[in-house]
Protein backbone atom coordinates (compact mmCIF):
# COMPACT_ATOMS: atom_id res chain seq x y z
CA UNK A 1 0.00 0.00 0.00
CA UNK A 2 2.53 2.29 -1.30
CA UNK A 3 0.06 5.29 -1.56
CA UNK A 4 -2.18 4.63 1.75
CA UNK A 5 -3.54 8.15 2.65
CA UNK A 6 -2.57 9.66 -0.45
CA UNK A 7 -4.88 12.07 -2.85
CA UNK A 8 -4.02 11.80 -6.76
CA UNK A 9 -5.25 13.56 -9.48
CA UNK A 10 -5.09 11.39 -12.62
CA UNK A 11 -5.79 12.93 -16.29
CA UNK A 12 -6.32 11.70 -19.23
CA UNK A 13 -8.76 8.46 -18.55
CA UNK A 14 -10.51 7.96 -22.44
CA UNK A 15 -11.32 4.32 -21.85
CA UNK A 16 -10.01 0.92 -19.92
CA UNK A 17 -6.93 0.47 -22.13
CA UNK A 18 -5.31 3.92 -21.21
CA UNK A 19 -1.94 3.86 -18.91
CA UNK A 20 -3.71 6.53 -17.47
CA UNK A 21 -6.83 4.26 -16.59
CA UNK A 22 -4.51 1.41 -15.48
CA UNK A 23 -2.07 4.02 -13.75
CA UNK A 24 -5.48 4.98 -11.60
CA UNK A 25 -6.56 1.58 -10.77
CA UNK A 26 -3.40 0.12 -9.39
CA UNK A 27 -3.21 3.94 -7.65
CA UNK A 28 -6.39 2.86 -5.55
CA UNK A 29 -4.65 -0.63 -5.36
CA UNK A 30 -2.07 0.74 -3.20
CA UNK A 31 -4.18 3.03 -1.32
CA UNK A 32 -4.52 5.93 -2.59
CA UNK A 33 -7.88 8.38 -3.17
CA UNK A 34 -7.74 9.21 -6.64
CA UNK A 35 -9.79 12.44 -8.83
CA UNK A 36 -10.02 11.82 -12.39
CA UNK A 37 -10.39 14.88 -14.97
CA UNK A 38 -11.98 15.17 -18.32
CA UNK A 39 -13.64 17.95 -20.62
CA UNK A 40 -17.14 18.34 -22.69
CA UNK A 41 -17.73 15.48 -24.93
CA UNK A 42 -15.44 13.43 -23.26
CA UNK A 43 -16.44 13.98 -19.74
CA UNK A 44 -19.05 11.36 -20.22
CA UNK A 45 -16.90 8.82 -21.54
CA UNK A 46 -14.39 9.40 -18.88
CA UNK A 47 -17.76 9.26 -16.20
CA UNK A 48 -18.82 5.57 -17.58
CA UNK A 49 -14.83 4.11 -17.73
CA UNK A 50 -14.62 5.63 -14.18
CA UNK A 51 -17.45 3.47 -12.45
CA UNK A 52 -14.96 0.50 -14.01
CA UNK A 53 -12.13 1.59 -11.61
CA UNK A 54 -12.05 -0.69 -7.55
CA UNK A 55 -13.54 2.73 -6.39
CA UNK A 56 -15.30 4.93 -8.84
CA UNK A 57 -13.75 8.36 -8.35
CA UNK A 58 -15.16 11.71 -9.20
CA UNK A 59 -14.33 13.44 -12.38
CA UNK A 60 -13.99 17.07 -12.50
CA UNK A 61 -13.16 18.98 -15.50
CA UNK A 62 -10.57 20.03 -16.63
CA UNK A 63 -9.78 21.43 -20.14
CA UNK A 64 -5.96 22.31 -21.11
CA UNK A 65 -6.76 24.66 -23.46
CA UNK A 66 -8.81 26.79 -21.24
CA UNK A 67 -6.58 28.68 -18.88
CA UNK A 68 -9.90 29.33 -16.34
CA UNK A 69 -9.93 25.36 -15.77
CA UNK A 70 -6.75 25.27 -13.98
CA UNK A 71 -7.57 27.78 -11.29
CA UNK A 72 -11.06 26.62 -10.84
CA UNK A 73 -9.87 22.86 -10.52
CA UNK A 74 -7.32 24.23 -7.82
CA UNK A 75 -10.09 25.82 -5.76
CA UNK A 76 -12.49 22.65 -6.49
CA UNK A 77 -9.51 20.35 -4.95
CA UNK A 78 -8.62 23.00 -2.14
CA UNK A 79 -12.17 22.65 -1.02
CA UNK A 80 -12.44 18.80 -1.31
CA UNK A 81 -9.23 17.55 -0.20
CA UNK A 82 -7.32 20.06 1.03
CA UNK A 83 -3.96 18.97 -0.17
CA UNK A 84 -2.66 16.66 -2.98
CA UNK A 85 -0.24 14.63 -2.90
CA UNK A 86 0.07 13.40 -6.77
CA UNK A 87 -0.70 14.32 -10.01
CA UNK A 88 -0.60 12.13 -13.07
CA UNK A 89 -0.03 14.19 -16.58
CA UNK A 90 -1.59 11.60 -19.03
CA UNK A 91 -2.62 14.31 -21.74
CA UNK A 92 -1.43 14.71 -25.36
CA UNK A 93 -2.78 16.10 -28.87
CA UNK A 94 -1.66 16.73 -32.14
CA UNK A 95 -3.94 17.39 -35.12
CA UNK A 96 -3.49 15.15 -38.12
CA UNK A 97 -1.66 17.75 -39.94
CA UNK A 98 0.79 17.57 -37.69
CA UNK A 99 1.31 13.66 -38.00
CA UNK A 100 2.12 11.25 -40.26
CA UNK A 101 4.49 12.73 -42.78
CA UNK A 102 3.71 15.73 -42.75
CA UNK A 103 6.40 17.71 -40.70
CA UNK A 104 7.97 19.63 -43.51
CA UNK A 105 3.91 20.89 -44.75
CA UNK A 106 2.26 21.07 -40.79
CA UNK A 107 1.15 24.98 -40.16
CA UNK A 108 2.70 26.71 -37.09
CA UNK A 109 -1.49 26.43 -35.82
CA UNK A 110 -1.33 22.87 -35.71
CA UNK A 111 2.37 22.96 -34.38
CA UNK A 112 1.41 25.53 -31.19
CA UNK A 113 -1.58 23.08 -30.54
CA UNK A 114 0.55 19.95 -30.02
CA UNK A 115 2.73 21.71 -28.05
CA UNK A 116 0.59 23.65 -25.93
CA UNK A 117 -1.67 20.70 -25.45
CA UNK A 118 1.13 18.12 -24.96
CA UNK A 119 3.61 19.94 -23.37
CA UNK A 120 2.76 23.60 -21.47
CA UNK A 121 -0.42 21.66 -19.71
CA UNK A 122 2.37 20.16 -17.85
CA UNK A 123 3.69 23.75 -16.45
CA UNK A 124 0.00 24.82 -16.37
CA UNK A 125 -0.97 22.09 -14.30
CA UNK A 126 2.15 21.98 -11.81
CA UNK A 127 1.70 25.62 -11.53
CA UNK A 128 -2.10 25.59 -10.48
CA UNK A 129 -1.86 23.07 -8.28
CA UNK A 130 1.64 22.72 -6.40
CA UNK A 131 0.16 25.31 -3.65
CA UNK A 132 -1.76 22.75 -3.04
CA UNK A 133 0.91 19.58 -2.81
CA UNK A 134 3.33 19.48 0.51
CA UNK A 135 6.82 18.11 0.58
CA UNK A 136 7.89 14.75 -0.62
CA UNK A 137 4.42 15.20 -3.47
CA UNK A 138 5.13 14.01 -6.87
CA UNK A 139 3.93 14.69 -10.56
CA UNK A 140 4.50 12.01 -13.20
CA UNK A 141 3.96 12.80 -16.90
CA UNK A 142 3.84 10.25 -19.30
CA UNK A 143 6.26 10.79 -22.57
CA UNK A 144 7.54 8.81 -25.52
CA UNK A 145 11.67 9.08 -26.25
CA UNK A 146 12.17 12.19 -27.64
CA UNK A 147 15.92 11.64 -27.87
CA UNK A 148 15.26 10.95 -31.98
CA UNK A 149 13.30 10.77 -34.64
CA UNK A 150 10.27 7.98 -35.12
CA UNK A 151 8.15 7.50 -37.94
CA UNK A 152 5.26 9.51 -38.41
CA UNK A 153 5.43 10.86 -35.36
CA UNK A 154 6.67 14.43 -36.28
CA UNK A 155 5.36 17.30 -34.41
CA UNK A 156 4.26 15.26 -31.74
CA UNK A 157 8.41 13.69 -30.98
CA UNK A 158 8.31 17.64 -30.84
CA UNK A 159 6.45 18.37 -28.13
CA UNK A 160 7.54 15.23 -26.44
CA UNK A 161 10.86 16.78 -26.68
CA UNK A 162 9.30 20.25 -25.14
CA UNK A 163 7.55 18.08 -22.29
CA UNK A 164 11.13 16.13 -21.50
CA UNK A 165 12.57 19.93 -21.23
CA UNK A 166 9.60 21.45 -19.21
CA UNK A 167 9.61 18.34 -16.53
CA UNK A 168 13.41 19.42 -16.01
CA UNK A 169 12.58 23.36 -15.47
CA UNK A 170 9.39 22.12 -13.27
CA UNK A 171 12.05 20.09 -11.48
CA UNK A 172 13.85 23.03 -10.87
CA UNK A 173 11.63 25.63 -9.91
CA UNK A 174 9.40 23.16 -7.66
CA UNK A 175 12.27 21.40 -6.10
CA UNK A 176 12.59 23.45 -3.40
CA UNK A 177 9.13 22.98 -1.81
CA UNK A 178 10.06 19.52 -1.80
CA UNK A 179 7.51 19.10 -5.29
CA UNK A 180 9.57 16.28 -7.40
CA UNK A 181 8.98 15.86 -11.12
CA UNK A 182 10.02 12.90 -12.99
CA UNK A 183 8.54 11.76 -16.48
CA UNK A 184 8.42 7.64 -17.58
CA UNK A 185 9.29 7.41 -21.19
CA UNK A 186 6.84 4.32 -22.53
CA UNK A 187 7.22 1.97 -24.78
CA UNK A 188 4.08 1.29 -27.11
CA UNK A 189 1.01 0.69 -25.53
CA UNK A 190 -1.79 -0.22 -28.03
CA UNK A 191 -4.33 2.59 -27.23
CA UNK A 192 -6.88 4.59 -28.75
CA UNK A 193 -4.53 7.55 -28.87
CA UNK A 194 -1.85 5.30 -30.38
CA UNK A 195 -4.18 4.20 -32.71
CA UNK A 196 -4.61 7.90 -34.47
CA UNK A 197 -0.80 7.77 -34.88
CA UNK A 198 0.28 6.99 -38.63
CA UNK A 199 2.38 3.84 -39.07
CA UNK A 200 1.99 3.06 -35.77
CA UNK A 201 1.63 -0.96 -36.60
CA UNK A 202 5.57 -0.06 -37.05
CA UNK A 203 6.54 0.29 -33.33
CA UNK A 204 4.40 -2.58 -32.95
CA UNK A 205 6.40 -5.47 -35.53
CA UNK A 206 9.95 -4.43 -33.79
CA UNK A 207 9.49 -3.78 -30.41
CA UNK A 208 9.02 -6.97 -28.74
CA UNK A 209 11.86 -8.49 -30.92
CA UNK A 210 14.28 -5.75 -29.92
CA UNK A 211 13.53 -5.11 -26.41
CA UNK A 212 15.57 -7.60 -24.55
CA UNK A 213 13.05 -7.94 -22.41
CA UNK A 214 10.20 -8.30 -24.75
CA UNK A 215 7.39 -5.69 -24.90
CA UNK A 216 3.81 -6.51 -25.26
CA UNK A 217 1.75 -3.89 -26.67
CA UNK A 218 -1.59 -4.90 -25.25
CA UNK A 219 -0.24 -4.62 -21.88
CA UNK A 220 -0.23 -1.02 -19.66
CA UNK A 221 0.33 -2.21 -16.76
CA UNK A 222 4.09 -1.75 -16.18
CA UNK A 223 4.27 1.50 -17.39
CA UNK A 224 1.22 2.10 -14.98
CA UNK A 225 3.46 0.07 -12.02
CA UNK A 226 6.52 2.80 -12.88
CA UNK A 227 4.70 5.93 -12.58
CA UNK A 228 2.66 4.39 -8.90
CA UNK A 229 6.14 4.10 -7.58
CA UNK A 230 7.33 7.43 -8.74
CA UNK A 231 4.31 9.18 -7.16
CA UNK A 232 5.16 7.02 -3.97
CA UNK A 233 7.72 7.82 -1.59
CA UNK A 234 10.07 5.02 -2.30
CA UNK A 235 11.87 7.43 -5.16
CA UNK A 236 12.36 10.60 -2.20
CA UNK A 237 15.77 11.95 -3.75
CA UNK A 238 14.29 11.72 -7.66
CA UNK A 239 13.26 14.37 -9.60
CA UNK A 240 13.88 15.98 -12.90
CA UNK A 241 14.37 12.17 -14.90
CA UNK A 242 13.23 10.17 -17.52
CA UNK A 243 12.06 6.40 -16.40
CA UNK A 244 12.11 4.07 -19.45
CA UNK A 245 9.40 1.53 -19.45
CA UNK A 246 10.03 -0.31 -22.77
CA UNK A 247 11.53 -3.40 -22.19
CA UNK A 248 14.89 -2.05 -22.48
CA UNK A 249 14.26 -1.53 -26.18
CA UNK A 250 15.65 2.77 -25.48
CA UNK A 251 19.04 1.25 -24.81
CA UNK A 252 19.73 -1.37 -27.58
CA UNK A 253 21.75 -0.55 -30.92
CA UNK A 254 20.14 -0.36 -34.32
Amino acid sequence: MILAGRRIVVTGVLNDDSIAFHTARFAQEQGAEIVLTSFGRIMSITQRVAKRLPSPPDVLELDVSDTAHFPALAAELQQRWGRVDGVVHAIAFAPPTALGGNFMTTPWEDVSTAVAVSAYSLKALAGALAPLMPAGSGIVGLDFDATIAWPGYDWMGVAKAALESCARYLARDLGPSGIRVNLVAAGPVRTVAAKSIPGFELFESVWDGRAPLGWDVRDPSPVARACVALLSDLFPATTGEIVHVDGGYHAMGA
